[in-house]
């Protein structure tokens, strides 16, 4: 990743998280602990007394060998290789949110917008109150799995941007 993609990654993870924190109902923890470097994640307690945590990185991102690869974030809830690590420290609680993950592939210029339908999924899940969630800022797609429940959505923006970018064979 090029010095300014990371300082740009850096600056919307820290205003997110503070934003994230600011409007979320419950407090928000924001620590230094990723799986992807030592980046910080949010973290919160919810109503059954399980961690749950937002860990904001780079999906892709131009670097000095692919100055062209398309730059893309992710955010991902409950998702990724941390939650071994954060069990372990927060076991004091019911232990990790295990039922409940959501990803959310984004532009670096659409994840501020996004910070209050965030919120408000994260509420409406804790509340178990789909009427709850707010209308996206931007149009999006679900990732259908082939297994489980639809937890992961692209703006339409990246979407069409990464499959652009990708060599055809």
């Amino acid at each position: 990743m090029t010095p300014e993609a990371k300082h740009i990654v850096s600056e919307l993870r820290r205003e997110f998280y503070s934003l994230f924190a600011t409007a979320m109902r419950t407090p928000v923890l924001i620590t230094g602990t990723s799986y992807s470097s030592n980046s910080p994640i949010a973290s919160w307690i919810d109503n059954r007394q399980q961690l749950n945590y937002v860990n904001i990185y780079a999906y892709t991102a131009p670097d000095e060998f692919n100055p062209l690869r398309p730059f893309v974030l992710r955010l991902a809830i409950n998702k990724s290789a941390l939650q071994f690590m954060m069990g372990k420290k927060w076991q004091q609680y019911r232990g990790l949110n295990l039922v409940w993950d959501f990803e959310l592939t984004v532009l670096p210029r659409e994840i501020l917008d996004f910070l209050p339908w965030i919120v408000s999924l994260v509420e409406a899940h804790d509340q178990v109150a789909p009427l709850l969630l707010q209308s996206p800022p931007h149009p999006f797609e679900l990732k259908m799995p082939a297994v489980g429940l639809c937890n992961n959505a692209w703006t339409l923006e990246a979407c069409i941007l990464t499959k652009m970018m990708q060599p055809a064979f």
